[in-house]
């Protein structure tokens, strides 16, 4: 049995057939063109509109559309639901996990405790970029200091050196200063 074309004058007349018509009978496009693109929009399209992969899409679609439904009808229970407040409901664990749930409540408390400093941290990465660079800036401070400092020192220890001599030579001047007295001999200024 031959297959119906878009462009075959025995099917039914359509827009598309008849546009199709116009463009072999104007020898835009030839026949076999459009027999080899159609084959190959067919090949493309052929795992959008394979028969399971359709029923398997109408599948999902009816099953998302049951539960949508089944939550419209239950709207007004879920809203109540929603607006009541869940404080001091139980829940009913077994107790074979009574110790992990002890476990695990020490450690949501713990979190807790530390979610200001978690929060801290991560509002600061941001300026992390610009605190490295400040940091940076006091290092290399820091470096003139210490090499200031450095030099500092090693003029206190060449001062304390001098003053080291001065200190052994008044004893010497001091003595020759009393001996010159002593003999009534004046220097010169």
């Amino acid at each position: 049995m031959a297959e119906a074309t878009l462009w075959d004058p025995a099917s039914e007349p359509n827009a598309a057939g008849l546009l199709l018509g116009h463009f072999v009978a104007s020898g835009l496009v030839t026949q076999k063109n459009l027999e080899i693109e159609l084959l190959r929009l067919e090949k493309d399209a052929a795992d959008v509109v394979h028969p399971s992969f359709l029923a398997q899409k109408c599948h999902t679609l009816q099953s998302m559309n049951n539960h949508l439904e089944a939550v419209l009808k239950e709207k007004r229970s879920l809203r109540q639901r929603l607006l009541k407040p869940m404080c001091q409901e139980n829940l009913p664990i077994e107790a074979v996990y009574h110790r992990y749930m002890v476990h695990l409540l020490e450690l949501a408390v713990t979190f807790i405790e530390r979610l200001e400093d978690h929060l801290e941290i991560i509002r600061n990465v941001p300026h992390l970029d610009e605190n490295l660079k400040k940091m940076s800036t006091a290092l290399a401070e820091m470096d003139i200091l210490v090499a200031e400092t450095a030099e500092l020192a090693e003029n206190i220890l060449k001062w304390r050196e001098q003053q080291k001599e001065i200190s052994s030579c008044i004893p010497r001047v001091l003595a020759e200063e009393n001996f010159l007295h002593k003999y009534d001999v004046t220097v010169p200024p």
